[in-house]
């Protein structure tokens, strides 16, 4: 059975979390201070007892010139004792159905282990972010320019990154958490992290995307396996989408995943014509996110 956590299953969550990532006890207490909501976390309950879990954490993310709602997948985990049962794969579905509720059109996450990019990819999930190559700005340096002043801190912090699109931006609060968990490693050198996406309202990142690039016009078919309002027919012309038979050239077809890419830029001057003249390139960011 799915539900979302309560009082009576929030320790056993935290437990999972230690048994399964081995965290230390410092680091936990930062991420469950500041990013663990009841709310925003589904549990599978065998018996009485939770047997795997997942969090759905709120962020903002820049496409296309505006800021988006998204939900990062942080802590999805199984008991060892209760793997392979498809626990995980019911809960992956139903964080989708509740992103929809939520008016969420994208989810996130950073997979820990390179075997886990296949396991995310039969759920829909694309890579639209490389692991990065340079240092970004150090949180120790921003500690010592501005030693008693958090918030100005976090407004430099800030600046730097809100101009970026195809960024994960973040509040206040999160760059709070971000700064204690760096204390706790003596603020150690961060780079940009590899990660993946999963569409979930295409029609609503087509639309954002169409508004940003009023000239462009095509028509794309998109096949979507697990989010049936995914999988239709879009024409996008004039700087609107609508559902509907192909009536502009030229006609597309796309899979969910290859249209996460698409739609973020991932790599996409590499792609064959028309892609690659319809589908600017841009250098998806994903950082100092706190798991």
């Amino acid at each position: 059975m799915i539900q979302f956590a309560d009082r009576e299953t929030r320790p056993q969550v935290r437990e999972m979390w230690k048994t399964v990532f081995g965290d230390l006890d410092d680091y936990m207490d930062v991420y469950f201070r500041y990013n663990y909501r009841d709310e925003n976390t589904l549990v599978y309950i065998e018996k009485g007892k939770v047997a795997a879990s997942l969090q759905m954490l709120p962020y903002s993310f820049t496409f296309c010139g505006t800021e988006i709602p998204i939900l990062y997948l942080a802590g999805v985990s199984t008991l060892p004792e209760y793997r392979r049962r498809g626990y995980t794969r019911q809960l992956l579905i139903r964080s989708f159905e509740e992103a929809a509720h939520r008016n969420v059109p994208l989810m996130l996450l950073v997979p820990q282990e390179e075997w886990l990019l296949k396991f995310y990819d039969r759920y829909g999930f694309a890579q639209t972010f490389d692991a990065g190559t340079t240092e970004l700005p150090s949180l120790k340096a921003l500690m010592e320019k501005y030693p008693n002043d958090l918030y100005g801190a976090f407004k430099e912090f800030d600046d730097f990154f809100r101009q970026n699109d195809m960024t994960v931006q973040k509040t206040f609060e999160n760059f709070c958490a971000i700064f204690e968990e760096a204390a706790l490693y003596d603020f150690p050198s961060v780079k940009n992290l590899m990660g993946m996406v999963r569409v979930i309202d295409a029609e609503r990142l087509l639309s954002l995307f169409a508004a940003h690039y009023e000239r462009k016009s095509f028509s794309i078919v998109v096949n979507d396996k697990l989010v049936e309002n995914n999988d239709s027919v879009f024409t996008i012309a004039g700087g609107k989408v609508k559902r509907k038979s192909p009536d502009v050239e030229p006609v597309l077809a796309a899979d969910i995943r290859e249209l996460a890419q698409l739609l973020l830029g991932y790599h996409t001057s590499g792609k064959e014509e028309p892609f690659k003249t319809l589908f600017p390139e841009k250098q998806p960011q994903m950082h100092f996110m706190l798991e």
